[in-house]
């Protein structure tokens, strides 16, 4: 479990937007299927004031009118690590740059990473959703 809060401690210092974060959190989570995950940063989006709709349809992002150019490249670049065949495409890679530069590219791609490896550990060990009231 150390090791797991030091990768949060690493997440949490990047500079990457509160919303940006949770989005990809969230749509990573639901990617791999952890219902511990989507409830936790569920409750943590709303806190930190995103929007019902954006949340209503993170899902179907690509068709949805609620997220920025930026958020649609880290939400692909999430998608890409989170489900890779051959790596990240360089076409997907290049529209992070281009959005968020190098580091926030490389910000992206940690906090997807870190999100994969706590729902691997969520969906494993079978943690059950908190109650969301």
């Amino acid at each position: 479990m150390d090791a797991m809060l030091a990768l949060d401690a690493a997440t949490n210092a990047l500079s990457l937007d509160q919303r940006l974060r949770l989005l990809i959190q969230l749509r990573v989570s639901q990617l791999n299927g952890c219902a511990y995950c989507l409830a936790l940063h569920t409750v943590e989006a709303r806190a930190a004031g995103v929007d019902e709709s954006a949340l209503a349809t993170l899902a179907a992002w690509r068709e949805s009118p609620f997220f920025s150019a930026a958020e649609r490249a880290a939400l692909e670049l999430a998608e890409a690590v989170t489900t890779p065949e051959d790596g990240v495409d360089d076409e997907i890679w290049t529209a992070a740059v281009g959005e968020h530069g190098e580091d926030g590219t490389l910000a992206i791609f940690w906090t997807t990473t870190v999100m994969n490896a706590w729902n691997r550990v969520a969906v494993t060990l079978r943690m059950q959703a908190p109650t969301v009231r």
